[in-house]
């Protein structure tokens, strides 16, 4: 028995390579969680840890955190958006306290900023997140 030629014509795909065409996402993108978790970190590490040490005290007023925030921003190009939303998510883990205009450092973090500490977020989380 003959065997069926089979023939291959070109299809109507999209052609991902063309600028003009549909784009395909090629670098993996973090889920939600992953994504609140960096911006956490990166505000704790880069913001509000270095405020604490500079001020050499558990508290800060707004305006020392908003000038603080800014120089950041301004130096890493970073949108006060992702370091806004890593700021409240600091509030809600309870790392941060918020009285008023004064947010301050979770009691158990103190002894880390007396001793000028380089506190980083997963062991701040870890400080204020255990029972004891």
């Amino acid at each position: 028995m003959p065997k069926k030629q089979i023939s291959f014509e070109p299809c109507n795909m999209p052609n991902f390579e063309d600028p003009a065409g549909p784009k395909l996402e090629l670098e993996s993108s973090k889920g939600k969680h992953a994504s609140s978790t960096q911006n956490r970190r990166m505000v704790w590490e880069n913001i509000i840890w270095p405020l604490v040490l500079d001020v050499n005290r558990s508290y800060f007023t707004l305006k020392e955190y908003h000038s603080k925030r800014d120089y950041f921003c301004k130096n890493k190009k970073i949108q006060s958006s992702k370091v806004a939303g890593g700021f409240v998510s600091l509030l809600v883990k309870g790392i941060l306290i918020r009285q008023k205009s004064i947010y301050s450092i979770h009691y158990r973090l103190i002894p880390y900023m007396r001793k000028k500490a380089n506190l980083e977020y997963g062991q701040a989380i870890r400080e204020t997140s255990t029972k004891r």
